[in-house]
């Protein structure tokens, strides 16, 4: 129980600091004002905990939200950053591989991922059949807020 309330900690001092540095209004953070520091945030609140308890099942959430945070920044702000539906991929499939080091699990699916999501950046010729996929992809960067409330609602109603 105690480790649960570290993880609320962990929350409640990463959204204080966000909401105190936007008070301050600090020139050098204006950029960091926005909806993917609240996910890198939670994403480092997640690793933080995970690591702190050495409950390592909190790593695959904690470096998903991380990398969508750092991800969605990025594009925003660097206009080098790859903007492609493959990023996801990666950053899920390195979420597989870094609890792969903690917990022996989840090596396979993370080298798929990751392999995946560098063949679909880096190929020019993609095969035919792969369009369908550019196309849920792009249906999903629409929607993704109805994506996580179907998450949310399912996990909330759940038989445990």
């Amino acid at each position: 129980m105690k480790k649960q309330h570290l993880f609320t900690a962990y929350i409640l001092i990463g959204i204080g600091v966000y909401f105190l540095l936007r008070q301050l209004k600090l020139p050098l953070l204006t950029d960091f004002y926005s909806w993917p520091t609240l996910l890198m945030i939670l994403g480092i609140a997640f690793l933080i905990h995970s690591y702190s308890a050495r409950d390592y099942s909190n790593i695959l959430p904690g470096v998903i939200l991380l990398g969508i945070g750092i991800h969605s920044f990025a594009i925003a702000h660097y206009p080098f950053w790859i903007n492609h539906w493959g990023m996801y991929l990666i950053i899920i499939g390195t979420a597989f591989l870094l609890r792969y080091a903690k917990t022996k699990s989840g090596l396979l699916p993370g080298i798929l991922l990751v392999a995946l999501g560098l063949f679909a950046i880096f190929s020019r010729n993609t095969p035919a059949w792969f369009s369908w996929i550019n196309q849920i992809f792009h249906i999903f960067e629409t929607f993704w807020p109805l994506t996580l409330i179907a998450i949310g609602v399912y996990i909330v109603f759940r038989k445990k």
